[in-house]
């Protein structure tokens, strides 16, 4: 057992202790950080300046209601009457306006406009324009038609829709709005986890055979014990780098988000989180990393090359997109027939029964069956890994996948 703790502890310390890990974590808590901030950040460099928009009203009677309506409407634009198209157009070039607009009236009576500046690619400008002129002109026609202000928001009140579940267990709307943003942030997480630590495993793997340290250690320890070893230590590695990357995160953002009036943990959905899901939550990531890291394991002991490793692993990659894909789907409508069946089905277990489990009302039996199946095929994975793992190590060259499974079991038999 003592070998078992070398393997784990080398596996842990040597990864952490290399560049492209520390590199990785260092860029990477630079992403999340500025993600966090951006809006400080904008707001730094912007220096508090804000977009002023040249009006100039040929009709000259829009000017103040088009103003009254963007401070209604809380507009960060600031506006400036301009008398002169000329004029306006200059300053526009110099920079002391971000764009011109040209109040016209068509051939009804009714406000259009034109907007001029040097690129029009702002959309949110073009949108605060046109919603606020559109505004003027629907004001203006229900006058014509005298039709007061009430009628007209009776008139585009969206009609009342109550949502009642039958069943006492089901979620309110706003449980299943907190459970949907919790179900999110942990289905990235068993994604994120899966796509770069069971990769790291492979790799780890195929590089030792590389520098033919694996014929040393195959000779001193089983390979249960090796395979399982590895897949401990990138287990570490990654809660060691998921705990600074979500430290960091958290305390960034609850530095952001400090005006909202709901504490961080309930604005991410984790307020409302039960004690149940929580530990599904954990139960399954932890399940799904342990089954993608053993089918990495030992399709890593199948290659001779490090470069060889990701098209070795893509069927894998490929079963985890799927999975992500399919629950992301499924968080609309987390009742549908393909996610409940896939629920069961082992490499889409972790994301699919999570899925349902937490915003659902799932019974017990289910999630047990699932837990289970999910159990007994890492089980099988882990004795059939074993023995690929055993042979595979040894075996130096190329060939498909298929045949290097064969040729490792053989190499095991004789062994």
């Amino acid at each position: 057992m003592n070998k078992f703790w070398v393997v784990l502890s080398h596996t842990y310390l040597s990864k952490l202790k290399t560049k492209s890990f520390i590199t990785t974590t260092v860029i990477m808590l630079a992403i999340i950080l500025l993600m966090s901030n951006i809006s400080n950040i904008i707001g730094f460099f912007d220096n508090g300046k804000k977009d002023t928009i040249g009006v100039m009203d040929e009709s000259g009677q829009y000017y103040e209601s088009f103003s009254a309506q963007l401070k209604a409407m809380k507009s960060d634009l600031g506006i400036k009457k301009i008398d002169n198209e000329k004029e306006g157009l200059k300053k526009v070039d110099k920079g002391d306006l971000t764009g011109l607009l040209i109040i016209k009236q068509d051939a009804q009576g009714l406000p259009s406009g034109v907007y001029k500046s040097n690129t029009i690619s702002d959309e949110s400008i073009n949108n605060e324009l046109t919603q606020t002129l559109t505004t003027i002109k629907n004001m203006q026609v229900t006058q014509k038609l005298n039709i007061s202000q009430e009628q007209v928001a009776t008139l585009y009140a969206p009609a009342a829709f109550e949502k009642i579940a039958i069943e006492d267990s089901a979620k309110t709307t706003e449980e299943l709005n907190q459970a949907r943003g919790l179900v999110y942030v942990i289905l990235f997480i068993i994604y994120f986890g899966v796509i770069v630590y069971a990769g790291m495993i492979a790799s780890e793997v195929a590089g030792e055979k590389t520098s033919r340290v694996m014929e040393i250690l195959i000779s001193s320890i089983s390979p249960v014990q090796q395979m399982f070893a590895k897949i401990l230590g990138i287990a570490l590695l990654s809660i060691t780098q998921m705990v600074i990357f979500f430290g960091a995160g958290y305390f960034s953002m609850k530095k952001a988000l400090a005006d909202l009036p709901d504490d961080f943990s309930s604005y991410l959905g984790f307020g409302g989180a039960s004690t149940s899901t929580i530990i599904y939550a954990i139960v399954f990531a932890l399940l799904g990393y342990f089954l993608y890291a053993t089918i990495a394991a030992f399709l890593g002991s199948l290659v001779s090359r490090v470069e060889d490793v990701q098209s070795m692993i893509t069927p894998m990659t490929m079963l985890v997109v799927i999975a992500f894909m399919l629950a992301m789907f499924g968080l609309g409508n987390p009742e549908a027939s393909f996610v409940k069946i896939t629920s069961f089905i082992p490499p889409f277990t972790p994301m699919l029964m999570f899925l349902r489990v937490g915003m659902l009302d799932v019974p017990v039996w289910e999630v047990a069956v699932s837990i289970g199946l999910l159990i007994a095929t890492i089980a099988v994975l882990a004795i059939f890994g074993a023995k690929v793992y055993r042979g595979g190590v040894l075996m130096y060259g190329k060939g498909s996948s298929f045949k290097n499974i064969k040729q490792a079991i053989a190499l095991t038999k004789k062994d």
